[in-house]
């Protein structure tokens, strides 16, 4: 059975918009982390399922061939949509995520959050939630670029994601992490402030790969 024109317009709009629709999950992400303080993010909060749906809308064609995979009848996609309509409001609001909420807003809610760390600090507090925050924020369209070479093509690339974000999380952000934690060990320990927090932190960032690895043959 065929399927109307206007359906598959509509399906095909849907894909076109995932891309501009995980980088508006991203920025509810980049709020979320601020909420659970910025550096400890909680288990299952906002932030994970943020994340979780922006990897979901980038690897959405791949994730319905699984589907596919397992006899389910999906609808197949496009070239492009024919309706002038419809191919206006896709374009509409692609250009209004990329214009305003990535072009001007998201460099706004970075500033916010540039003035929050501003005054926890004034008040006494930890900067450091606001700082990350905002430092996200502003690497979100590389961000989504690096997620978006994260994608395998195959029926797995939800997972295969997943697994690519792991990787680079434990292999580039944590041992930057520890040389950060280091680095303020030092300056606390000048200052004869408490260090070895900081200390055992580093060491906790260079070993969660080989602590994952241990956890998986004791599994075994």
């Amino acid at each position: 059975m065929t399927i109307p024109q206007l359906l598959a317009d509509l399906l095909q709009l849907l894909f076109d918009l995932a891309v501009p629709a995980a980088m508006c999950t991203m920025v509810l992400a980049g709020l979320a982390l601020r909420q659970e303080s910025g550096v400890n993010f909680e288990i299952g909060g906002r932030f994970q399922r943020w994340m979780l749906w922006s990897v979901i809308l980038l690897t959405l064609p791949q994730f319905l061939s699984w589907f596919a995979a397992q006899g389910i009848t999906m609808p197949p996609q496009s070239a492009g949509i024919a309706g002038a309509w419809l191919q206006g409001m896709e374009t509409s609001f692609t250009s209004f995520v990329s214009d305003v909420v990535v072009g001007r807003l998201v460099p706004i809610l970075a500033a916010f959050f540039v003035l929050k760390a501003a005054l926890d600090a004034a008040q006494g507090a930890n900067p450091l939630g606001s700082v990350i925050s905002a430092i996200f924020l502003l690497g979100l369209s590389g961000t989504v670029r690096l997620m978006r070479g994260f994608n395998s093509g195959g029926e797995f690339a939800t997972t295969d994601m997943l697994v690519s974000l792991w990787n680079y999380l434990a292999g580039t952000i944590l041992p930057e992490a520890a040389g950060l934690a280091v680095v303020g060990a030092i300056i606390n320990f000048s200052r004869r402030k408490p260090f070895m927090p900081l200390v055992f932190s580093a060491l906790a960032f260079l070993s969660v790969t080989g602590l994952w690895k241990l956890v998986q043959a004791m599994v075994r």
